[in-house]
């Protein structure tokens, strides 16, 4: 089990942390609360009555179209006030960023991974277009999207991210591509480092 969420007492209610301390905009209705986080119904339901119990969350009923018709919707989001909010999102991200190592391992039978690099929220720089960019060869994408959703439920933040195989990866390198060089021209680390460029 993870340090917090042996701390916390709830992986689920770590995953539901993370999505509203890291998108505090966000009006988020319980069914995408639920897909999001991939959090069973009833295990979001008992944490966001805990959240509402603590203040950490508000509450509001909103109108949305549903074709011709207007129907009410109850909608969360994070509370601008909550005093913690800081503090707990300093801990939620150092946190994910100790275990960005175990990224490798999640990756492993997406194929043949050459170049594994992290950049934007992984080394905790929201300024960067890129959070996460895959080279490879034989690389199995619905595979490759299926972890970086299970990846986006556990962090609470949808990433941005690449998938390349290693031919386009080094034409593009060796055309000084703009992508590219805002990927390697920028801080970011390499988790998997096996292309020679």
């Amino acid at each position: 089990m993870d340090i917090l969420d042996k701390l916390f007492g709830s992986r689920h209610r770590i995953k539901l942390l993370r999505l509203f301390i890291f998108n505090p905009e966000d009006l988020f209705s319980k069914i995408e609360i639920s897909k999001r986080s991939k959090v069973s119904p009833p295990n979001v339901r008992k944490e966001l009555n805990l959240f509402l119990a603590l203040k950490l969350i508000k509450e509001k009923t909103i109108s949305i179209k549903d074709g011709a018709k207007s129907k009410r919707v109850k909608v969360w989001q994070l509370n601008p006030i909550f005093p913690l909010a800081q503090s707990l999102r300093g801990l939620l991200n150092a946190d994910f960023l100790r275990q960005r190592a175990e990224l490798a391992k999640r990756f492993k039978n997406c194929g043949q991974i050459k170049l594994l690099v992290v950049s934007g929220i992984f080394i905790s720089d929201d300024d960067r277009r890129l959070d996460l960019l895959v080279v490879g060869d034989k690389l199995k994408r619905p595979t490759i999207d299926s972890i970086v959703k299970s990846i986006e439920a556990d962090v609470g933040r949808e990433l941005v991210y690449a998938v390349l195989e290693t031919e386009e990866f080094l034409y593009r390198t060796g055309t000084s591509d703009k992508f590219i060089r805002d990927v390697f021209d920028y801080p970011h680390e390499r988790i998997i480092d096996k292309v020679p460029f």
